[in-house]
This record gives C-alpha cells, sequence and structure tokens, in this order.
C-alpha cells in the first residue's frame, strides 16, 4: 500500500470512509479526512477517533483498504 493510495481515498469527493487493514489483521476505521493527516514523508498515517483517542498507523504496514458500501470500489487490495 502506498501513501499516495491513502492520500487520493482522503481527497476523493465525495469523501467515503473506509478502513486500512493492517499486517496483524487489525483494522483502523478512517471516518473523515479531517480525521487522519498523513504525515509528508507519507510513512505515518496518525487517524483520530472521538475524544482524545488516536492511533499512529505506520502506513507500510497497510494491507489493504476496504472502502465502505456506497463507494463504486468496494475493496483495494494490494500486492505485498
Amino acid at each position: 500500500m502506498t501513501a499516495d493510495t491513502i492520500r487520493d481515498l482522503l481527497r476523493a469527493a465525495p469523501f467515503v470512509p473506509f478502513s486500512v487493514q493492517l499486517a496483524n489483521g487489525r483494522k483502523v476505521r478512517v471516518p473523515h479526512p479531517d480525521f487522519a493527516p498523513i504525515n509528508p514523508s507519507g510513512r505515518t498515517l496518525i487517524v483520530y477517533s472521538h475524544g482524545e483517542h488516536f492511533e499512529m498507523v505506520d502506513v507500510t504496514l497497510v494491507t489493504n483498504v476496504v472502502v465502505e458500501k456506497g463507494s463504486p470500489k468496494r475493496k483495494r487490495e494490494t500486492n505485498r
């Protein structure tokens, strides 16, 4: 998975929520682009939830992205 793919999903108009799946099987939901800044190098994605909670995601550990229902592209898989 590349940072550019995640940036494209964050910039999509209209935005459709998605989840990133990590190599360990854990999923992190991105409900809104304002809740998920990606650093300039593209290495780290920070996903905020309501309140003070956030998760730091190493983009190199993202194995696929699942776009929520309502989007023409429901699932994107990567070749790792």
